[in-house]
């Protein structure tokens, strides 16, 4: 996994700047603004349409903000094509998955890695996803589809880590999905951490995201209401009302 980020722990890694973004005439995201720092796992929170996924994709350029700008490493990207954003370091695990389920795990795994930086570290990147997932190598020649919704999840977030990526975007992991497995995608999202890749996830179970995250985002209606450090935001009494009817 990639460790030669110029940005050291605790930088900035990531800044999105008074972004709007725009579905035609329907506005999704209104003067948006986050920073995310390395090596941290940051949350974002909020309701079904709150405008978390829009902002995931504006982030991988998959949407390109009408106002404002992204910026990356210190990098303004916000023109970059998405192929180029992912070979610089930014790599998106979707809602749903989005594996080929006709493909054997290998194979999907490998698709990952076709970005320039990650082309020279294949069989590297490939036998670390097998040591956090053992049994995707265990299964790697079956086909996708014959995997449990928990392990094709894994699959999921083992092709993002084939693309050498330095900040990982992840959008509702767990939706689905037993506990027992939330609980181990959540550890192994934990060893991923501490191999130096920063994470940003999307999840709607907002006491899980308090307790996992270090920081976070709270999301309404496209717009940015809170931020802070998990510790506080749990004590807010708005997030309380909200979010855990207290």
């Amino acid at each position: 996994m990639v460790k030669d980020s110029p940005i050291k722990p605790g930088e900035t890694l990531l800044k999105v700047n008074h972004v709007d973004v725009f579905y035609g005439t329907f506005q999704a995201l209104w003067d948006v603004s986050l920073e995310v720092r390395a090596g941290e796992m940051l949350a974002l929170i909020g309701t079904n349409s709150s405008g978390k996924s829009t902002l995931l994709d504006t982030i991988s350029l998959l949407l390109r903000p009408a106002r404002g700008s992204i910026e990356f490493m210190g990098k303004d990207i916000t023109g970059m094509p998405p192929h180029e954003v992912t070979t610089l370091g930014i790599c998106q695990v979707p809602e749903g998955r989005c594996l080929f389920p006709d493909m054997s795990v290998r194979d999907n795994l490998i698709v990952g890695s076709y970005n320039a930086r990650a082309r020279a570290k294949r069989k590297q990147n490939l036998k670390e996803v097998f040591a956090h997932f053992p049994i995707l190598e265990k299964r790697q020649e079956q086909l996708t589809k014959t995997l449990s919704g928990g392990e094709q999840q894994m699959v999921a977030i083992g092709r993002g880590l084939m693309a050498d990526p330095r900040l990982m975007l992840l959008d509702e992991m767990s939706l689905g999905l037993a506990p027992i497995i939330v609980n181990e995608l959540y550890r192994v999202l934990k060893e991923i951490k501490e191999r130096g890749i920063t994470i940003l996830f999307v999840e709607q179970n907002v006491r899980r995201s308090l307790e996992e995250a270090d920081r976070a985002y709270i999301m309404e209606t496209g717009c940015i209401t809170l931020s802070g450090d998990v510790r506080e935001l749990r004590e807010e009494e708005e997030i309380k009302k909200a979010y855990f009817g207290l």
